[in-house]
């Protein structure tokens, strides 16, 4: 479906080009975008390198199992029974941590790992809303520190890349408490393991 996106992007631009009599400044422009795709790329490879280890070194020195207990009271209600499951909820409060901090890719295999311990306890049938809860935290999480997004804006030259963070915060919660809001009550619409 993206691809498709793109295509149709590419199409209207040479289509608008071609119409505007632009046509050269099309083609110039889709060679220095990519160039600066990739320039962006590599210049924020590094820090998610660097926070990607740093979550891995948060799980191995069981700083994970400490954050566990300190978010358990806030992420016991959403996860039910599920709760009660120490690695499952390890690898969570871990991922909602990453997401917590900003590290949107450090937390993408934390999240799939909780995902895969959530989805074995259901005894992978349906879709769980366990599994459903962890992916809308995941998906619309709390940024304290928009690390992922001040490393594009530091990229991309902006003079003070963490100057987001109010707009951050605001967005990020009202977009949680949104989403945790609408699946508790749409959850009476589509019954758990359909």
């Amino acid at each position: 479906m993206l691809s498709a996106i793109w295509v149709v992007f590419l199409v209207l631009a040479l289509i608008c080009g071609a119409f505007t009599g632009r046509l050269d400044a099309v083609t110039t422009a889709v060679g220095t975008g990519a160039g600066e795709a990739v320039t962006l790329i590599i210049s924020i490879v590094g820090l998610m390198c660097f926070w990607s280890g740093i979550m891995e070194l948060v799980q191995a020195s069981g700083l994970a199992e400490k954050l566990s207990r300190i978010l358990m009271p806030l992420l016991r209600p959403l996860f039910g029974k599920a709760a009660t499951d120490r690695e499952a909820m390890e690898t969570v409060s871990a991922n909602v941590a990453a997401n917590l901090l900003g590290l949107s890719n450090a937390a993408t295999p934390l999240g799939l790992r909780a995902a895969d311990r959530l989805y074995e306890l259901e005894g992978r049938r349906g879709s769980p809303n366990t599994v459903l809860t962890l992916i809308t935290l995941n998906t619309a999480s709390i940024q304290l520190i928009p690390s992922t997004v001040a490393a594009v804006r530091a990229a991309c030259g902006a003079a003070s890349p963490f100057d987001i963070m109010l707009p951050v915060w605001g967005a990020s919660i009202f977009s949680v408490a949104v989403v945790l809001l609408s699946g508790r009550l749409m959850r009476p619409l589509f019954p758990e393991g359909k």
